[in-house]
């Protein structure tokens, strides 16, 4: 019998890591060609890796919430046939990190009884997968010593590699870190007294007998996290206007019908802003941009994030790609596809990476204006209001009366660090003025 690698396939640019939520198989089940065999989460992305042989699955090296990197064996398939793999379970485990997958779990395990004190990792603004809190946990590492730790992992998280290296670092005395507390009691030594702050501390909050508890799902953390990073990233400032969208609820009644028959997809009003969307920032590149420390880096491509609903409540953001390079016909293709696969969480990683500006639609829930948290690590952000129905001065040639129009607030929230307030209203004038110019007579 031979035996066959299950490898981390490529899932995208610039994904370089995931971890594992769930095993679809077991050891000593049977495999079909193309059977899920695990699911992986990056970020906000759930896919399914399949196996591209027929066998048994004979050993898994990780385990749920372990982070693997991109092409790290992750189980071993027995096939038919004679020889074996180029490296064995036990080598696979190895190039994992320093340690073995034994020895791991012994730390984890072994937390002997002289740590009296354990770290509250809860306090800690950062996320951190359970086995990174375990083995801190394990290591007596406290919260500072955590949180000083360079993570390779997307977006600076620490991943199980950085956290080991740390240890042995730490133990061969090359890493000067804050003062642990846990191994202040292992010395016998006192701890210093704690210093006052002045940062107010959460209230705690007691649920009584007759309250639901309800655990936060694995995305509502990740969404609560970058929520609060945002804001404390970012000085949010917001602009409001109010745009007439007649011409195009009446263009769009007018051809909606035609336009499925011939491109066999329903043309819905984002496609229409988001057009609009993509033209102002041509004309405003400086909102397509990011900080990193004190330089700007300007985006050369417009990739424009569009913020879907999931079944389940929460938001996911899938990327426009060249956004300003697609005429309607191809705006509205990319606008229905990404929005019919969020809602079947078929969304690939690539997906929903390397936007440079996001579109939400907080209309869809009735709102007519919001004050959207910008999306990291972008600077500016646009909410579209509901569209309504509503009585409005005309102006004419011949004076001014008073008519039914169909309006809506585009609400803009931008980052003051970089953007000011002419650039930000600038640019949803701007914005409103592609939208209440629309071509009545346009083709499709």
């Amino acid at each position: 019998m031979a035996k066959f690698e299950l490898k981390l396939p490529k899932m995208g640019e610039s994904v370089a890591e995931a971890t594992i939520t769930t095993w679809l198989k077991e050891v000593g089940d049977t495999i079909e060609m193309d059977d899920a065999v695990l699911e992986i989460a990056t970020d906000k992305v759930d896919s399914e890796v399949p196996c591209e042989v027929e066998g048994v699955l004979v050993e898994k090296l990780f385990e749920v919430d372990d982070v693997v990197k991109v092409g790290q064996t992750i189980a071993i398939i027995e096939i038919e046939g004679e020889g074996s793999a180029d490296t064995t379970p036990e080598e696979s485990k190895e190039e994992i990190a320093p340690a073995t997958v034994e020895v791991i779990e012994t730390e984890i395990a072994t937390v002997t009884e002289t740590v009296v004190a354990k770290a509250d990792f809860s306090e800690s603004s950062k996320f951190y997968s359970p086995l990174v809190k375990n083995i801190a946990a394990a290591e007596g590492i406290s919260v500072a010593e955590l949180e000083n730790i360079s993570g390779t992992g997307k977006d600076g998280r620490v991943t199980k590699n950085d956290i080991l290296q740390f240890v042995e670092d730490r133990k061969a005395g090359k890493t000067a870190t804050p003062s642990s507390p846990v191994l202040k009691e292992q010395k016998n030594t006192p701890a210093a007294p704690a210093k006052k702050t002045d940062a107010p501390k959460a209230t705690p909050v007691v649920a009584s007998g007759e309250d639901e508890i309800i655990e936060m799902t694995r995305m509502g953390k990740l969404i609560s996290h970058h929520m609060v990073d945002s804001v404390q990233t970012s000085a949010h400032v917001q602009s409001f206007i109010e745009a007439d969208v007649t011409n195009i609820w009446n263009w769009r009644k007018k051809v909606k019908g035609d336009f499925m028959k011939r491109e066999g997809e329903n043309l819905t009003f984002t496609p229409i802003f988001m057009e609009a969307v993509a033209k102002a920032i041509r004309d405003f590149p400086m909102i397509n941009i990011s900080v990193s420390g004190d330089t700007i880096i300007k985006k050369k491509n417009i990739n424009l994030g569009m913020a879907a609903a999931l079944a389940d409540g929460n938001l996911i953001v899938p990327v426009i790609k060249n956004a300003d390079q697609l005429n309607l016909v191809g705006m509205t293709k990319a606008v229905n596809d990404l929005a019919n696969r969020a809602r079947n969480n078929a969304l690939k990683p690539d997906d929903i990476q390397g936007g440079t500006y996001t579109v939400t639609n907080v209309g869809t829930f009735g709102s007519i204006m919001g004050t959207p948290i910008i999306n990291q690590p972008q600077v500016a952000i646009l909410a579209l209001g509901a569209i309504r129905k509503v009585p409005a001065v005309i102006e004419t040639p011949d004076g001014d009366f008073i008519g039914i129009r169909y309006k809506m607030f585009l609400s803009h929230s931008y980052d003051h660090r970089v953007v000011n307030g002419a650039l930000g209203g600038q640019f949803v004038q701007r914005v409103k003025d592609y939208l209440e110019a629309f071509d009545v007579n346009r083709e499709f």
